[in-house]
Formats: C-alpha cells, structure tokens, sequence
C-alpha cells in the first residue's frame, strides 16, 4: 500500500517523490489536491478549507503577523518524464523542479510545524501553467481575497535556492506592415510589406533595454520581436507582415507606461498593444522579508520573468520567489531536482519560521 503524505510529513524529499508521482497536469489537478487537503486536516491547528483545486490552510496563533507560502499543484504535459525516477542525488520526473519540490517544502512545514513563530497561510492552487483566467490563485484573489491577506508571501517558484525578488512586467505589441499584393512577375507595380519590416527589425537589433536597480537588485529588461508573419504565396507580393514584439519591463514601470514606451519605440508604424500586465516590486524593505533573507542567508536576486508574485503585489503584499528547483531545467524532459536543495530549502524556511 503507497504511503500517504501524511506518513511522509517529516521527510521533504520523499513528499516530493510522492508529489511528483501523483499526475496533475493543468486541469487534472483533483487527485493530488484530494492527497494535500487530506494530509492537511490531519493537523488539527490548522484550519482548512478548498475552493475547487484550491486549498488553503492556515494557523491562527494570534501572532503579530501572518505570511504566506504558496505554491501550484499542476505540471506541463508529460515527456516520458512520469513517474519519478532516482539516480544518485537528483530526482528525475516532470514537476521536479517547477514546482512539487517547492510545494514539498510548504507542504512539510505545515504538517511539522504547529507552533510557527508568524501565523502562517499555505496555499496550494490549480491551473498556473495555463492562461491567467484558469490560474487558481486569480480566482482566489477575485473570489476571496481574505485567503490573501498577509505581511508577505514566498511563492516556492524554483530558484535554485536563491531569493529572487518580485518580478519583471510583461507586455505584448503587434507592430503591422502594409503594402500592395501584386504578382511577383510585376513586383513594381506592388509594395512588399516584408521588405517594410527591415526597418523595425534594425530598431529591434539596436534597442539598448534598461538596467534599473531597485532594491539592489538589477532587473534587466529587453525588447524583442518573438514572432514574424507575413506573405500570401510564393508568387505574390505580400501586402501585410505581423511582427509579435514582447517587452519585459522592470517593476518601477507601470503597465501603461510601459504602453506609452512601446508607442514611443515605434512612432509612425501601426502598433496594436495587445497585453500589458504589472510586475511586482523586490518588496525587501517588509520586516518579514528581512528575517527571510537573514535565514536565506544570501544576496537576493531579480526576479527576470513574471510570475504569480504580481498578484500578491497587486493586493499589497510584497512578495519574493523562493524554491529548490533550477529554473532553467523547468519544463524540461529531463527536468530534476538535487535532494541537498530540497533539504537546504526544508532548513531554511524552518530557521524563518521558528525563530
């Protein structure tokens, strides 16, 4: 008979074994939410409750402030990469790294750790792998945004066992190039709106993004066409060429200034802004987080991408990314995670949370 998560609450690394080998990907979550819910109200000093694929359990110790550590359940389809596999020091299968090793740690805590020295909200959500309107932690926020409510968050996102600070805003733009079909044969009596994309590229190519420093730490930005379409037929002069262009921006911009930047960038040119969605600032100045860094014990990082950071941001509640997992290796065939990371990462929120 397997073990429960419950049988495993002391030991991080078999939780993430376990984890890993209970299949969730976005949208068939229901099992292993069934397994983490289970394990939780098996603690009576927690208080638990679940919306869907969303649980939530918190301790209510009358502390004089209240964290959060949240993490997502749901894992990209499978590469003949499921179940788990162990060779040596590194623990093979998808979600390894991004993010049951993360939610392990969470998941460890609340079984062992009755008397934290915060009041603590663990939150386990469905659905981030996917479009936002599906994320759990987006339906939490709009349906009940007192499961939220904290001094600060840590979302177990994988980061190699450093801190990365909030995270980078993301926006996306269409930039159009029209032009005139005619027949290749007569190309002079057309206007090849391929041919008008130079232009945009070479802007593309010479743009020097920002670097700004908050917080001390340095959020590199970048500006870059991800996608180019254009043409009608081997033989015909292409009347319209699309290219997608993503801009990462820093969190000291706002979305509609990073809008204003786009249209600034390309002046003159038929440019559709199609998204554009905040970051979230480091955050690092919240007592909470100092206590966290002093147990991390190292330098926090930017956080260069987005992720559900942002949401905590948007409710108030600075927030950082901290997890096990390389980041790199996410969504990766032979995507792992080395056990002394899990174990390192057990220690640590332990030392944060009973000090």
């Amino acid at each position: 008979m397997r073990p429960t998560l419950t049988d495993l609450a002391s030991d991080p690394v078999a939780l993430t074994r376990a984890l890993v080998d209970i299949a969730s990907v976005s949208g068939e979550e229901k099992e292993i939410t069934d397994a983490v819910e289970e394990a939780l109200r098996s603690r009576p000093y927690l208080t638990v409750e679940r919306v869907g694929n969303v649980v939530r359990a918190a301790t209510n110790l009358g502390r004089p402030r209240r964290v959060v550590l949240a993490g997502h359940l749901d894992t990209v389809p499978h590469k003949d990469n499921f179940p788990s596999t162990l060779e040596g020091d590194r623990l093979y299968g998808c979600g390894t790294s991004d993010m049951k090793s993360g939610v392990a740690l969470a998941l460890h805590l609340a079984l062992t750790l009755p008397d934290p020295a915060d009041d603590v909200t663990y939150l386990f959500y469905d659905c981030e792998e996917v479009e936002a309107e599906r994320n759990g932690l987006t339906r939490i926020g709009r349906e009940h945004p007192q499961w939220l409510v904290a001094d600060f968050a840590v979302l177990l996102e994988p980061t190699y066992g450093r801190v990365e600070a909030g995270c980078q805003g993301t926006a996306r733009a269409v930039v159009r190039l029209h032009g005139r079909r005619a027949h290749s044969a007569r190309a002079w009596m057309g206007i090849n709106a391929v041919h008008a994309a130079g232009p945009v590229l070479t802007k593309l190519a010479a743009y020097e993004p920002r670097r700004p420093v908050i917080d001390g730490c340095e959020y590199r930005e970048g500006l870059n066409a991800t996608l180019i379409r254009g043409g009608v037929a081997a033989n015909v002069i292409p009347d319209l060429c699309e290219i997608t262009v993503n801009y990462r921006f820093a969190p000291d911009r706002t979305p509609e200034e990073a809008v204003a930047h786009l249209r600034e960038v390309f002046a003159g040119h038929d440019c559709e802004v199609v998204e554009a969605v905040a970051g979230a600032p480091p955050g690092l100045s919240a007592p909470a987080a100092r206590d966290f860094l002093a147990a991390v014990g190292s330098a926090p990082l930017a956080k260069l991408g987005w992720t559900d950071v942002a949401r905590f941001a948007a409710l108030g509640i600075p927030a950082v990314n901290y997890g096990p997992g390389d980041p790199n290796l996410a969504h990766a065939p032979d995507e792992h995670v080395e056990l002394p990371k899990i174990m390192e990462g057990a220690q640590v929120l332990r030392r944060w949370l009973h000090r």
